[in-house]
């Protein structure tokens, strides 16, 4: 595989330069939580892969099937009652979900299981397109067959194929990237008209649900979901083009976005009939200002978009790097309960340092009381569901601000 360019990843508003003077919000002592554990409920996992179970209904040219509901939800979610807390989410979430054979993958497939997590996993169309095949890729503004991520290998795809089937029958999202992950210059994604969009994300959709077509191997499972109703949501190259893309979700029936960039950790609102669930600030120990809640916006602060800095500073970074998300955890749970979304990368930058820190953060959060670690569909479920009195009561709470009188006082009543 070739070099991953990362340009411009970081997002509008939430470099280097636009973290420094973000003033760290201050949490404090969480009051003992009301919650009866009512909300999303985390699928038990065996250690096994689960198998459909449906006969499934191969769908256009056997690249998918539908094999009936997806296995390892949650179940349905309800409304908190009076006075209820809220339970603490965490979404983690992976950019382009490739496996180029560095075994990350499935290192957090497995991890996820051993602590009953639900992730999302953003997949790129493009890695299950062969390169021989990039001149069907026609990006909006940029020449046929261009990517600014490279093409997988063939063996590679396989891999994708496998760790991507895999997922969803663990219970796990897969959402998009789109493809070519355009962020610098004139074919940059965030000059993408509403129409544009809508061309990436039919093509991105193809490959998916085309690689058989594309690939020539007839002899593999397909993929086990139906991507046209598995696709609900999306997170959009360098965190650009937000605006442009939104209508177009809209029309496409999906449920969220989770491009926004330098969000704070407050309960999330719509934006043109779209969930709007931002990467967010967290606190950045060691440092007078917060800083984006994905791994590579981190190596930005620390290395200087270098993704190999001096080894000798890797001890010290990975610290930052987990105690970011901790602390992001931390701030939350104990006060306002807002949902904390973490975005990474299969990636080993800076000596994998940042792969070492999610899992570390991964180890500190799961199983801490109320707590539930789901993907973001599972979220949008229990949102979806709750009183909408309540979720305008909850955005009132700010950034580190605990429920005044406590939680049965603060949503004993919404009238």
């Amino acid at each position: 595989m070739r070099n991953i360019s990362r340009r411009g990843l970081l997002g509008a508003g939430a470099g280097v330069a636009a973290a420094v003077g973000l003033a760290a919000c201050k949490g404090g002592d969480g009051a003992a939580s009301d919650d009866k554990g009512q909300g999303v409920q985390q699928p038990g996992k065996d250690g096994a892969t689960p198998k459909p179970t449906a006969e499934a209904k191969l769908i256009g040219d056997g690249s998918t099937a539908d094999t009936g509901k997806q296995p390892n939800q949650p179940e349905k979610p309800v409304p908190l009652e009076p006075g209820q807390a809220p339970p603490q989410f965490v979404i983690f979430s992976w950019d382009g979900a490739g496996e180029v054979g560095n075994g990350l993958f499935p290192r957090f497939l497995k991890l996820a299981q051993e602590h009953d997590a639900a992730m999302t996993f953003f997949l790129s169309g493009l890695y299950l397109l062969p390169e021989s095949k990039q001149k069907l890729y026609k990006p909006p503004n940029n020449r046929v067959g261009a990517s600014d991520i490279g093409y997988l290998t063939d063996e590679h795809i396989k891999d994708t194929l496998k760790y991507v089937r895999q997922a969803w029958l663990e219970g796990h999202e897969i959402g998009t990237h789109f493809n070519g992950h355009f962020c610098a210059g004139s074919g940059s994604v965030a000059k993408w008209t509403p129409a544009q969009w809508e061309s990436e994300i039919d093509q991105a959709v193809k490959f998916v649900t085309e690689w058989k077509t594309n690939t020539g191997w007839t002899d593999l499972d397909p993929l086990p979901f139906d991507y046209s109703k598995e696709l609900v949501g999306s997170r959009t190259p360098c965190l650009l083009g937000q605006d442009n893309l939104l209508p177009v979700a809209k029309k496409l029936g999906w449920r969220y976005d989770a491009s926004s960039p330098g969000g704070h950790q407050m309960w999330p609102v719509k934006r043109k009939g779209i969930w709007d669930l931002p990467l967010q600030q967290v606190p950045f120990p060691g440092h007078s200002f917060e800083v984006l809640s994905m791994d590579y916006n981190m190596l930005a602060n620390q290395s200087k978009n270098s993704t190999k800095g001096p080894p000798a500073r890797y001890p010290g970074w990975k610290k930052e790097a987990a105690g970011a998300y901790i602390n992001g955890f931390k701030r939350a749970h104990t006060t306002n309960r807002a949902p904390l979304y973490i975005g990474n990368h299969f990636e080993q930058w800076n000596g994998g340092i940042y792969m070492d820190a999610v899992e570390e953060a991964i180890k500190h959060i799961a199983g801490t009381k109320d707590t539930r670690l789901v993907s973001f569909r599972q979220y949008v479920d229990w949102l979806d569901v709750q009183d909408p009195k309540v979720l305008a009561k909850l955005r009132t709470l700010q950034v580190g601000q605990k429920p005044a009188g406590g939680w049965k006082t603060f949503l004993k009543s919404t009238a």
